[in-house]
């Protein structure tokens, strides 16, 4: 009974281990590895009496090897799904940087060893603190645990419906940051064809230097009025990461 447990919950812990591997928060550098080891092995001890019955431990290596693969595969497939709203955030950022002539502005972005656009750090660290704030990760470990039953451990099957899937959510990444981008990139647009027209109309006038600040202007004057609405839409997209994370599960528990 104990070896079976044991056994249990290893193959757990490499799943979850994988899903937090994906995860934004639980990857950064800050945190120590220790930290994240000891978390994943907590919860795995927390999920295990939970799960189906495990199948018996390989008899050779590659088998074993095998099994921690597939199950490792599923987790960073799971995370990478959660993790698509995250890189839509991002990706508007960027293009909000690049409309309003920021995108030479860098900060340093604690979550990883590298520097990222100002108004992306600010929409990431908006996504983070909402993501938390709803409580969506224990919705995350909850909707990990329920994955067990339609996706057991060695049931995985992959087939085109899965990957159709998958590339449909990642194709949704630009939509979703183009959305969150609009307002800017509007704004924007107008400025750039009032001083176009203004170009042509009185043309002593320094057009790119003045439509330059003018941009600028407005696009911070319009990210700071419009950032409720990006925070609403953002939440809308990360509620439906436990539905998605069932739905990916489905699929890759169906024969």
């Amino acid at each position: 009974m104990l070896y079976q447990d044991l056994t249990t919950w290893m193959y757990v812990f490499v799943r979850i281990s994988a899903l937090l591997l994906a995860l934004p928060i639980f990857t950064a550098t800050p945190v120590p590895v220790l930290i994240r080891i000891a978390l994943c092995g907590l919860t795995a001890a927390v999920i295990a009496p939970t799960v189906p019955s495990a199948p018996p431990m390989p008899a050779t290596i590659w088998g074993l090897f095998s099994l921690f693969f597939s199950e490792a595969s599923v987790g960073l497939l799971l995370g990478f799904v959660c993790r698509f709203v995250f890189y839509a955030v991002e990706l508007a950022g960027g293009l909000i940087s690049t409309e309003m002539g920021l995108s030479m502005s860098t900060i340093f972005n604690p979550l990883a060893p590298s520097t990222t656009p100002l108004t992306s750090a600010t929409l990431y660290w908006l996504a983070v603190v909402m993501f938390l704030s709803l409580d969506l990760h224990h919705w995350m470990l909850a909707g990990l645990q329920q994955s067990y039953l339609v996706a057991s451990i060695g049931g995985i099957h992959l087939k085109e419906a899965l990957l159709y899937d998958v590339i449909l959510r990642s194709g949704r990444i630009f939509v979703i940051a183009l959305q969150i981008a609009a307002p800017v990139m509007a704004v924007s647009f107008l400025v750039t064809l009032v001083f176009a027209l203004l170009g042509r109309a009185v043309p002593q006038m320094n057009v790119f230097y003045e439509g330059t600040t003018a941009r600028s202007l407005a696009g911070l004057l319009t990210f700071g009025v419009t950032c409720t609405l990006m925070g609403q839409h953002i939440a809308n997209y990360l509620r439906r990461l436990p539905a998605d994370l069932m739905k990916v599960a489905q699929l890759l528990g169906t024969a």
